[in-house]
């Protein structure tokens, strides 16, 4: 592949993930609505359902500032869907963790968002090749880690 060849190569891929992002975006504010959160909240609420964390360890898996998971943190605790507990670790970093109001919304999702997945599933060509789509993310996702501070731009 030319290098020409391989700018238009990311150029595509550029162009692509920020349309899926769009995509995503509309969505998951679709499936969001009816259990009364934004697209924001459930990307939150979603990171600390397996156990709570800290306002950077969520910006961390998310990939976004450290500050804007701080601003939806505090509004999902005002609004009860989420409270801030003790982190053993760190005192300062206190862990955000669903309350059950909050896992409460999130299982309202769950219908949708398995229709969601059953419809794609099904465009996609079945569970495998949604699995390879799946795979193909993620190894773009590693490698622009990889590279990203091998870059020598200012």
């Amino acid at each position: 592949m030319s290098r020409r060849e391989q700018q238009e190569a990311l150029s595509r891929t550029a162009l692509g993930v920020f349309r899926l992002n769009g995509q995503f975006l509309a969505l998951s504010e679709k499936l969001a609505e009816p259990a009364g959160l934004t697209a924001a909240w459930w990307q939150v609420l979603g990171a600390v359902l397996p156990e709570p964390l800290p306002v950077a360890g969520i910006a961390r898996v998310m990939g976004i500032t450290r500050q804007s998971v701080q601003r939806i943190a505090d509004l999902l605790v005002r609004e009860g869907l989420a409270a801030y507990e003790p982190n053993p670790a760190h005192r300062r970093a206190k862990l955000l963790t669903p309350t059950a109001a909050g896992r409460a919304a999130i299982d309202r999702i769950d219908p949708g968002h398995a229709e969601l997945a059953a419809l794609l599933t099904r465009e996609l060509g079945g569970q495998e090749a949604f699995a390879e789509t799946v795979r193909v993310l993620e190894r773009l996702s590693t490698a622009l880690d990889a590279v990203e501070g091998g870059l020598s731009l200012p």
